[in-house]
């Protein structure tokens, strides 16, 4: 497609009340989309705060509604395209959809995803998360920019990060105090004394360490670490290589996978798939193929049997 003929869709998802069209009123009023193109918002619900037809009219933003998802179709947006022949679209969609309806969408042909952010109350993502904690997964899987509003002080921000990070380990994050300006989070504090040697993982915190050593080289490169863990052994492994993990719970129930970084080991012979065992093992990183790039890789020094351990799943927070 000739990028000079392209119509950027821009994706705002969240839940009711999440500050969509508050966020979308904002960024209209700034220069960036003051410039005399002409566009349309499709709005998915309606919630509290509107879009002010002044707001929209002043960046040459036409308003459309779309009240039911099964009208959310190739020919209603072929419509738009015919009506108001736009040079970008923004769609606030309704939270409680599912993402394949727009993204299995079959758009006008000069159309294209441009961008999807994810606006999220962090004062009520917890009970949210608890409650609706597959549709929140969904949309954060296909977000590529996240942003926490309504942030306070007595909010674990860093629980936030990693439980969403677990979803989509590519998606960006902003974090917005309720009186409006941006928090910069530091590194997380890991519940596990970095300085021992080696690091005692606990059952319970696998997963917060495996989230935190896959992103931060400099905090474990060359550090020993001991954890317990099960065995996965695959053909697509390099050799002397295996896996010591945990399933983890991401998104659901339904979402579980298996966690875990390369381990190298002379003794892998006598581990059998699906056994648990302890780990002792230096960190380090390398390039391998597996990763696409960079990772962590174990060095096994020493393996020992293992009981299964009360609680299977680990989590992120």
């Amino acid at each position: 497609m000739n990028e000079d003929n392209m119509v950027p869709v821009y994706l705002v998802m969240g839940l009711l009340e999440s500050g969509k069209s508050t966020f979308l009123e904002e960024i209209l009023s700034g220069e960036e989309f003051q410039d005399g193109d002409t566009g349309v918002i499709i709005s998915c619900e309606e919630g509290e705060v509107a879009i002010s037809p002044a707001s929209a009219a002043k960046c040459g933003m036409a308003q459309e509604y779309v009240e039911d998802e099964s009208a959310f179709t190739a020919e209603y947006l072929k419509g738009i395209d015919e009506k108001y022949h736009p040079q970008r679209i923004f769609i606030e969609y309704n939270g409680m959809w599912d993402p394949d309806t727009v993204f299995s969408a079959d758009l006008p042909a000069n159309w294209e995803i441009y961008q999807v952010i994810m606006l999220i109350d962090a004062s009520t993502f917890q009970v949210y998360l608890q409650n609706m904690r597959s549709i929140i997964g969904n949309m954060i899987k296909c977000s590529e920019l996240l942003i926490f509003n309504r942030c306070s002080e007595e909010l674990d921000l860093a629980s936030f990060r990693r439980t969403v990070k677990a979803v989509n380990n590519q998606i960006q994050l902003m974090f917005e105090h309720k009186d409006g300006r941006m928090i910069e989070l530091g590194k997380d504090i890991p519940p596990y004394d970095l300085s021992a040697d080696p690091i005692e993982i606990a059952d319970e915190d696998f997963g917060i360490w495996y989230m935190d050593a896959a992103d931060d080289k400099d905090r474990y490169d060359g550090k020993r670490v001991h954890f317990r863990a099960k065995v996965m052994k695959g053909r697509k492994l390099p050799d002397g290589y295996f896996v010591p993990g945990r399933n983890a719970m991401t998104c659901c129930a339904a979402d579980i996978r298996f966690i875990g970084f390369l381990c190298k080991s002379k003794y892998i012979d006598r581990l059998t798939h699906g056994q648990w065992i302890y780990v002792t093992a230096v960190i380090k990183y390398r390039r391998m193929r597996e990763y696409g790039g960079v990772g962590p890789v174990l060095y096994a020094e020493h393996i020992a049997s293992a009981d299964k351990p009360a609680e299977d799943l680990v989590y992120f927070y």
